[in-house]
């Protein structure tokens, strides 16, 4: 058997690992941090983890079509052997055939490296071509994008087949690199210097850049982090002004919350609230970084909101939990969940509303916001919410495209951006 790859036998690893339910993210983080590989190499093991994962359904439709033994009958280390295998013939087009193959069969063990190695060598012989149904096949879009076929049917009922399509082929590009700049440290334009980067054409505080060179030092020293311009764009629409009471009150990991400071010049107060104790400390140590200090951060339930501070805040943020079916493109799992989960959500996100609305002082601004394109969880809630809150009114906003109504989608294909909502809603005055 010959040596094999150490990124590709780190993959391998990996997604043995994974099979048992672990998060792409957090395994390939772990994986990174303890382990001493080059950047090349670093480089292909995290996109033979990430690229596998996102087109898994693609992957054993087929194997499916060139194996005589079913899926369920073949040995995991095999079969992880095979997705990568396939994976690398048909989508990495810079990974030279022989190397996929006889790494795939060294990965794949002795037993099964005979098994392993015809198959691959039979899909090469067909020009490695991905057998795909007809267009108009009810199974598509669940094999072409390697999406459950549940979640196509959502899709196409909220969207038409043919903006679903368009939005699952955009989860499968997801190469765009977005950094917000701490401008309490650095300018946009020196910020470009440092990176070659060039400035967001969506929200003025962020650069976009083509890769993470240079960028990890940067971080460590508190002059940017990473936040995709749908997210940074909702700190912007918030719109907090230097000397503001504001509150996040779902805040963790940060990202929204330093935006927000950095908004504020670093002036003011802004309560980050989250439900989750333990991940607190990941707001206090980010903000330390940062050099903001107008951050105060405590555990509370957003159901549940401080009755200290009803009527206080010029403007609160809710960035409610949700489905996260607008980031798969980053997070590739969230497509593999049980699609019938999210269906709950709903009445969670609206409660989650009506305690952040409890903050907003009279004349003050509400912004609701979700990283999901579930209908439901985004302008439905916000619907419900207003029908029964009559001191609250969509308020229009002014973004790069022109001036919303106060209810936004933001869609992958379309904006180059995560999907994502935004609703901006103000409490009015007595009268």
């Amino acid at each position: 058997m010959g040596k094999v790859n150490p990124a590709r036998e780190a993959a391998h690893k990996s997604l043995l690992k994974m099979k048992s339910g672990k998060y792409t993210n957090l395994e390939v983080n772990a994986t990174l941090t303890r382990t001493d590989m080059s950047a090349a190499d670093r480089g292909l093991y995290t996109a033979l983890v990430y690229g596998v994962c996102e087109r898994i359904i693609t992957l054993d439709k087929t194997i499916a079509k060139y194996s005589r033994v079913p899926l369920s009958k073949i040995d995991a280390e095999a079969l992880a052997a095979l997705r990568m295998g396939i994976y690398q013939l048909a989508f990495m087009d810079k990974i030279p055939d022989h190397a996929a193959v006889d790494e795939s069969v060294t990965l794949a063990g002795r037993k099964a490296g005979g098994f392993v190695n015809a198959l691959l060598r039979s899909f090469v012989r067909d020009n490695k071509i991905i057998p795909l149904p007809e267009k108009d096949h009810k199974d598509y879009l669940s094999v072409a994008y390697s999406v459950p076929e549940e979640l196509c049917r959502r899709f196409v009922s909220w969207y038409g087949k043919e903006t679903a399509e368009k939005i699952f082929a955009s989860f499968l590009k997801n190469e765009k690199i977005t950094l917000h700049v701490n401008t309490l440290r650095i300018t946009v334009e020196k910020a470009c210097e440092k990176l070659s980067a060039k400035p967001s054409d969506i929200v003025s505080d962020c650069v976009c850049v083509e890769s993470f060179d240079g960028v990890a030092e940067g971080i460590e020293d508190g002059l940017w982090f990473v936040q995709d311009e749908a997210s940074a764009l909702c700190a912007q629409v918030l719109g907090a002004a230097p000397g503001e009471t504001v509150a996040d009150t779902c805040a963790c990991p940060g990202g929204k919350s330093f935006a927000v400071s950095i908004g504020m010049e670093n002036k003011g107060t802004l309560y980050s609230f989250d439900i989750h104790e333990n991940k607190l400390p990941l707001i206090r140590k980010g903000a330390e970084k940062l050099g903001i200090e107008i951050i105060k951060t405590a555990r509370r339930d957003a159901r549940m909101p401080d009755e200290a501070l009803f009527k206080k805040a010029d403007r609160v943020l809710c960035d409610a939990p949700c489905s996260g079916l607008g980031v798969i493109g980053k997070k590739p799992d969230i497509k593999y969940k049980d699609i019938t989960s999210v269906d709950n959500l709903p009445a969670i996100q609206y409660d989650v509303l009506c305690g952040a609305a409890q903050y907003v002082r009279e004349g003050g601004v509400l912004v609701y916001s979700t990283c999901t394109l579930n209908p439901n969880e985004n302008f439905g809630v916000c619907q419900r919410f207003l029908s029964e809150h009559s001191d609250f009114a969509l308020e229009p906003f002014l973004w790069v495209k022109g001036v919303c109504s106060g209810s936004l989608t933001l869609l992958p294909h379309t904006d180059g951006t995560d999907g994502f909502y935004i609703c901006k809603m103000r409490r009015k005055e007595s009268e």
